[in-house]
C-alpha cells in the first residue's frame, strides 16, 4: 500500500556538502498556522539544522514564512522547532553525534497522511576534492546522456 507523501521542501546543499551516513524520519510540532504555510509549500531548508538538547530533539533555522490569512497568530518564522522521536532513537542519535565530524541536518520536509515530517540525516562533512569529484561525475553522467540521445535520434 503507497502511502500518500508530498514533497514540501528539500535541502540540496546538504546533498553537495555532506556525505549522508544514514536517515531518520521525525515528526515536527508546529503552530496552526505554521501547518498551513507548510501545507502551501512556504519552506527554506537551507543552513537549517538539528541538536539534542536536554534529551529532546531540535530544530534550528528553518524558515517557514508567515500564513497571510492569520495575520496576528504568526509565530516567529526562525524559531526552534521540537522534533518528535522516540526516545531511544533520539538517544542513539545522540550518541553517534558525539562522534568527530558528524551532525544532524534536514533533507527534506513532506507532509505524510496530513502530519508533517522531516527527514533528519546523520552526515560527514565532505572535503573541497569530494565535492568536485561529485561534480565531475555529474556532469559526465549528463554528457553521457546527451551523446546516447544524439544518437538514438541519428
Amino acid at each position: 500500500m503507497a502511502e500518500n507523501v508530498k514533497v514540501v521542501a528539500t535541502n540540496p546543499k546538504a546533498y553537495h556538502d555532506y556525505h549522508i551516513e544514514e536517515t531518520h524520519e521525525a515528526g515536527v510540532a508546529l503552530t496552526g498556522t505554521e501547518i498551513k504555510s507548510v501545507r502551501v509549500g512556504s519552506v527554506n531548508l537551507r543552513d537549517s539544522y538539528a541538536q539534542v538538547r536536554n534529551g529532546e530533539l531540535w530544530l534550528f533555522n528553518v524558515h517557514i514564512a508567515p500564513y497571510e490569512p492569520a495575520s496576528r497568530q504568526n509565530a516567529d518564522p526562525y524559531r526552534d522547532r521540537k522534533l518528535l522521536m522516540h526516545r531511544g532513537e533520539i538517544m542513539r542519535l545522540m550518541g553517534r553525534v558525539q562522534e568527530k565530524g558528524l551532525a544532524l541536518v534536514p533533507l527534506r520536509m513532506y507532509l505524510k497522511r496530513n502530519h508533517a515530517k522531516i527527514e533528519i540525516g546523520l552526515v560527514r562533512g565532505k572535503k573541497l576534492y569530494d565535492k568536485r569529484e561529485t561534480i565531475a561525475k555529474r556532469d559526465s553522467a549528463r554528457e553521457m546522456e546527451r551523446a546516447v540521445k544524439e544518437r538514438v535520434q541519428s
